[in-house]
């Protein structure tokens, strides 16, 4: 049986209840394949700097360049609100994706018809969407210097600094077209051409990029217009691509087309590592109380699966599993309305019923 190596970084908030159930998904399914996973579970975020100061430790940040497969759960509460940036748990997360060089974020945004109606939008706007974001993760103003806050004639003022290189936006782009020639063959890029440097730098890299592959067709959004079009005209998108600050606010808008951010899984790549990871954040207050919604959890293992273990057919038992759920009617309260063949679940509940699927070997129809 193949060995596998995995480090899984559950994290704060309902984190650790949502990873518990996509581990138990994960070995599950690929024991079936003949893998066993060998995973090593570690504190990340607002829970290692409880035990130790700082959101992450070097110590943690090796093992995971080691293992080079993570899934993690979520970070962030209010308790550590107050804390200076570098001790928040969010600052864990940006050394991570930094250090393990994964620089595109693929966000599959996919309205399951079993959830339609879930959704706040019209179901004749919404039903059929199936686009992917990919979000450029390690470049941009999350990461660009200076960025400080001082102080002019008494009056304070901060800096933070938008900042891409070619090689930046190319290598991307390039996840982005090669994802495209794998779906309907179209990218659109979202930036800021008309008020931003940075983002002129953006288009004319992704123009560049585009002559290398003539099979794909390319178009150009403002964002500001793409926050629109997702709203009135999801199904016009196949592959997004797009800088780190608008692909961070963009993926969480397209988020309520699928009725809820507790249904979007992401995987964020770059050479031989990978980071999965539900978009949704750690919900404090309901964690602990055993409702969350873990199939985002579940849908980033499925993705683990895909892209780091090269197993695409586990990959495609975990998300037909995730539909079967949907089709049950089973919904944690997230996605619960009150109309016939639909039941309220919690995370234990909705965990079983997953595990009974994969267990008896659904694959992907």
């Amino acid at each position: 049986m193949k060995q596998v190596d995995i480090v899984a970084l559950p994290g704060d908030g309902i984190g650790p209840e949502v990873t518990s159930v996509a581990l138990d998904v994960l070995k599950t399914v690929c024991s079936k394949y003949d893998t066993e996973l060998n995973v090593t579970e570690l504190p990340f975020g607002g829970t290692c700097y409880e035990q130790y100061g700082d959101p992450v430790t070097d110590e943690i940040i090796d093992a995971c360049k080691k293992s080079k497969v993570v899934l993690l759960g979520a970070v962030g509460g209010p308790q550590w609100d107050d804390l200076s940036a570098g001790k928040r748990p969010e600052a864990a997360l940006l050394r991570l994706r930094k250090e393990l060089g994964v620089f595109a974020n693929l966000r599959p945004i996919k309205v399951h018809s079993a959830l339609a109606g879930a959704s706040t939008l019209k179901q004749e706007v919404i039903e059929g969407t199936d686009f992917l974001i990919v979000r450029e993760l390690t470049g941009g103003v999350y990461f660009g210097q200076p960025r400080y806050t001082s102080e002019e004639n008494g009056d304070p003022f901060s800096v933070d600094t938008m900042r891409y290189s070619r090689s930046e936006v190319q290598r991307v782009a390039r996840v982005a077209f090669d994802a495209a020639r794998l779906r309907g063959g179209r990218v659109c890029s979202v930036d800021k051409a008309n008020v931003l440097e940075s983002s002129r730098m953006w288009r004319k890299s992704i123009i560049e990029v585009a002559a290398e592959y003539p099979d794909v067709e390319l178009s150009h959004m403002l964002v500001d217009n793409c926050a629109m079009q997702i709203i009135r005209d999801p199904k016009q998108f196949d592959v997004m691509v797009t800088g780190n600050l608008f692909g961070d606010i963009l993926s969480d808008a397209a988020s309520m087309l699928t009725g809820s951010l507790g249904m979007l899984p992401s995987a964020s790549v770059g050479g031989e590592n990978g980071l999965y990871e539900p978009v949704h954040g750690s919900a404090p207050d309901i964690a602990g109380k055993g409702v969350a919604n873990p199939l985002a959890a579940v849908a980033s293992a499925a993705l683990l699966c895909r892209y780091s273990l090269q197993m695409e057919e586990a990959a495609q038992n975990i998300e037909n599993a995730i539909l079967k759920v949907l089709e049950s009617g089973l919904r944690t309260a997230d996605l619960y309305t009150k109309v016939p063949g639909t039941q309220l679940a919690n995370t234990i509940e909705i965990a079983q019923h997953l595990l009974d699927l994969v267990s008896d070997n659904v694959v992907a129809e």
